[in-house]
């Protein structure tokens, strides 16, 4: 049967810190073992595995100095030793947890290497017009749709040619233009890709997708990114599709 802890063998003067043998040394171990319980662990003094080796101790302390004639409910202390076992599981989960995220992010940053000297598909309106080749883009839509328009605008805005798409599923779609355009051809540069669907009555609001190319993989502390030329660098989960 566990015993009842009482006022311990040592006296403990008002604003003292509390000791080894005092209950509120015992108490103030649990309030910290509830708070990372709860997820605070480092702000409540310690992690799991420290918050839980002195409670044992404590504990320990507090047995060798009870009050033999005034017992402990013992489904007090059954509930007490179960909340330390959650606090250090809660912190082996986490420290698990933690080294399961570093494998993934280096998995990614390996996987990205591959995309070196390839496009990918961002989140943009900018397509260009190589010397030679088609240009290459793309689109978002959020759902499926009736009809595409897809327009192409130099620099100033003016439209220079329009396509369109009809039934597309939702979903990442790519785009090539020859930079044709009422029998002639357009020089190489720069242009803006501006895009607009409709379904039924409805109009939806696509996304414009940039071709751009992968010049490095950058990992970082908050993940992988990648070096896309002139347009700056971009986090490896804006990447919508590899070309």
């Amino acid at each position: 049967m566990f015993l009842t802890p009482v006022a311990t063998k040592s006296t403990v003067s008002p604003g003292a810190a509390p000791t080894d043998g005092d209950p509120r040394a015992f108490r103030s171990v649990l309030e910290q073992a509830r708070a990372a319980d709860a997820g605070s662990a480092t702000a409540a003094g310690g992690s799991g595995a420290e918050i839980g080796d002195r409670f044992l101790k404590l504990l320990v302390a507090q047995m060798n100095n009870q009050d033999p004639l005034n017992p402990l409910d013992n489904a007090q202390v059954t509930s007490q030793l179960a909340q330390i076992n959650t606090v250090t599981g809660i912190d082996r989960l986490n420290a698990s947890l933690q080294k399961m995220l570093e494998r993934s992010e280096a998995g990614s940053a390996s996987e990205a290497v591959a995309m070196v000297g390839r496009q990918v598909l961002v989140e943009g309106n900018r397509i260009t017009l190589p010397e030679s080749g088609p240009a290459r883009a793309g689109f978002e839509l959020p759902e499926a749709a009736g009809s595409v328009r897809l327009e192409v605008l130099d620099r100033a805005g003016n439209r220079v040619d329009t396509r369109v798409r009809a039934n597309l599923p939702a979903g990442v779609h790519t785009f090539e233009w020859d930079g044709r355009a009422d029998g002639r051809t357009l020089p190489p540069g720069e242009y803006l890709l501006r895009v607009s669907a409709t379904n039924g009555p409805r109009n939806l609001e696509p996304t414009p997708l940039s071709a751009l190319p992968v010049q490095a993989v950058l990992p970082g502390a908050s993940g992988t990114a990648l070096q896309l030329g002139t347009a700056g660098t971009r986090p490896l989960s804006d990447v919508r599709a590899v070309l």
